[in-house]
């Protein structure tokens, strides 16, 4: 299973000195080219504020609404103004009256000027005007230059590693009564990018999101430009069907009957997501819970595995259904549900009187990327008469692979799907969905027909309102960076995004199996997140017992600690119900490479070659 120590060694010595010298000149190459390209787009700026200063009054109004017209073009817009009012109105008719419309004009322009003037001493308007465009495209330069392409470049840090006590030496954090000026704001909008973990570097392989998509970074600006809360057709038109054409083609893909018929809302991450389920299987098991909540029925019983994401119990306890009415069911050596396990604890719910609501099972769970066996879940559900929910949070990116979405069969027969496609997927936080093969049972499970909002005597089709199904009143637009991000790359080009980063984890996998002092936690890992350990070498002649699993234990937590310090990669670890603590290297950003997968394992090595 291991390879030559010394040969890789030596390579790793090779690797890592071409490695520096290639970070350093590419480092500043990169900041030659990004400041370059950066005074190129001042330049421009200033070329194009020059242009419209001089350019007739129409053009000036290219600039940020609402904005003044300067005084050398005032004139032939009032005249104009001036000439439809009396074209229209006929009251103005002679030079004298132009003439006095025209002061009345410069005067409410004057008076507008003087309130912009001292609106720095007194009310700063939160609106766009031409005094901030240059500020927020001067920010905007800013945060492309450094966050996007600085930010992502491999031979800068993946974090500038500070305690929290040194951060607040450095940051100003304190909020005053009065407001900084544009200088100090600037400084601070750079600092932030300093400070903060670059989670779109190609070494952020810490959590279940990484990448910057630059298609979905657009998206989310436009989001946040737009500033849309999609609850009625009205306020969210484009949106609304946005979101009806990306979870009608999540739930075909998922594989819900007659191309899939059913439902679906975008919700404010995957634990909310799996609430939703528990909210749906308890209103279709006991429809008078919607009234009459807790009271109104049987004590019921979720089900789910001991691997299974914290949220189903937390959202559990949320509810008022209470911890201890979530059974937790044993898992496998491959980290699945054990199903001969799950049988007996239905059988023993029946026997004490509850009720069997809900398994909640699993594709791609957190740690160990394992994938429950769904068919064998489905079975038990029909049999007990159970609803059938699947966290694919993680997972669910497989299925636009079909070399890989085997690993989900049987997800079709499910009630209701958790889908994140800002997980495998790479669109930008957050982009979570819930699925559903019923149709209206979100809306009849939670609507109460606020008047306010949904009003069914407006003048178009009011189903389109779809805010109602949610349990939140105000929501983003999530869907947009998402479907921008598909538009781009196609479904195939998702494709082929799942595809590469799976045959870079199969790489992965073998590198740990060959080279010395890295053992697999799963021998043959099923999804995108990588399990080992990194034995050092003063370990490796202990008898495997106790004491060496007590000192393994302490390994990663040191190397992880030195690789965040040295800012070169972030890779996170924990332990998992008896196994000392591992490294987990989770794969979703499909920019990463063999040298890439090299890189991580030559890292580790040097950090922790001396413990």
């Amino acid at each position: 299973m291991l390879a030559s120590e010394s040969i890789l060694r030596s390579h790793h010595h090779h690797h890592n000195h071409h490695h520096l010298n290639q970070s350093q000149q590419q480092q500043q190459h990169t900041k030659q080219f990004n400041d370059s390209i950066y005074k190129q787009q001042v330049v421009h700026d200033a070329v194009d504020s020059n242009e419209l200063a001089r350019n007739t009054s129409v053009n000036a109004f290219n600039l940020s609404h609402p904005i003044v017209p300067s005084p050398t073009n005032v004139n032939a817009r009032d005249n104009d103004i001036v000439n439809v009012k009396c074209k229209n109105s006929g009251a103005l008719s002679t030079d004298e009256n132009r003439a006095t419309s025209t002061k009345q004009l410069h005067t409410l322009k004057d008076k507008t000027d003087k309130m912009n003037s001292n609106s720095m001493n007194c009310l700063i308007v939160s609106h766009p005007n031409a005094d901030s465009e240059k500020f927020i495209r001067e920010c905007v330069g800013e945060i492309i230059k450094s966050a996007v392409f600085a930010g992502t470049n491999r031979s800068n840090k993946v974090v500038q590693w500070h305690s929290p006590e040194e951060l607040r030496e450095l940051f100003d954090f304190k909020l005053k009564n009065a407001g900084e000026s544009k200088e100090t704001l600037f400084d601070l909008l750079q600092k932030t990018i300093d400070f903060s973990v670059k989670t779109g570097h190609p070494y952020f392989i810490n959590q279940l999101y990484s990448g910057l998509d630059p298609y979905a970074l657009i998206g989310q600006w436009l989001t946040d430009a737009l500033n849309p809360s999609v609850y009625t057709y009205e306020v969210a038109p484009v949106f609304t069907l946005m979101e009806e054409e990306v979870l009608s083609e999540m739930r075909r893909i998922v594989g819900f009957p007659n191309q899939g018929y059913g439902d679906g809302i975008f919700c404010p991450g995957g634990s909310i997501a799996n609430g939703y389920a528990i909210s749906c299987a308890r209103f279709h098991k006991s429809p008078n819970s919607k009234k009459h909540g807790l009271f109104g029925s049987k004590r019921q019983i979720i089900f789910t595995s001991e691997d299974s994401h914290y949220s189903v119990e937390k959202l559990a306890m949320f509810m008022g259904m209470g911890s201890e009415n979530v059974c937790k069911i044993k898992t496998n050596k491959f980290g699945k549900v054990d199903i001969e396990d799950l049988e007996k604890q239905i059988k023993k719910c029946i026997s004490e009187n509850c009720e069997p609501m809900m398994i909640s099972a699993t594709s791609g769970t957190t740690v160990l990327g394992a994938f429950d066996d769904l068919n064998s879940v489905a079975d038990l559900c029909k049999q007990y008469e159970m609803w059938m929910h699947v966290d694919a949070a993680w997972g669910g990116g497989a299925l636009m692979s079909p070399k890989y979405r085997h690993l989900l069969n049987g997800i079709e027969r499910a009630d209701s799907v958790t889908w994140n496609p800002h997980k495998m997927l790479t669109a930008s936080q957050q982009c979570s969905t819930f699925l559903t093969r019923h149709k209206d049972i979100l809306s009849q499970c939670h609507s109460t027909n606020a008047t306010y909002l949904f009003q069914k005597d407006k003048f178009y089709d009011t189903s389109y309102d779809t805010g109602d199904k949610h349990i939140q009143c105000g929501r983003r637009a999530d869907v947009f960076k998402f479907w921008f991000m598909w538009k781009a790359k196609g479904t195939k080009g998702l494709e082929e995004h799942v595809n590469q980063l799976f045959k870079m984890s199969e790489f992965l996998t073998n590198q740990i199996r060959e080279r010395s002092g890295f053992e697999l936690v799963l021998e043959n890992p099923e999804c995108t997140n990588i399990s080992f350990w990194y034995v050092p070498p003063s370990l490796r002649g202990m008898e495997r017992n106790d004491k060496f699993h007590s000192e393994l234990h302490k390994v990663a937590p040191k190397i992880k600690e030195a690789m965040i310090k040295k800012g070169s990669m972030m890779v996170t670890y924990q332990p998992l119900h008896n196994l000392p603590n591992f490294f987990r290297i989770v794969l979703q950003n499909s920019c990463l490479t063999e040298s890439d997968m090299i890189y991580f394992l030559d890292e580790i090595e040097t950090l922790g070659n001396n413990l």
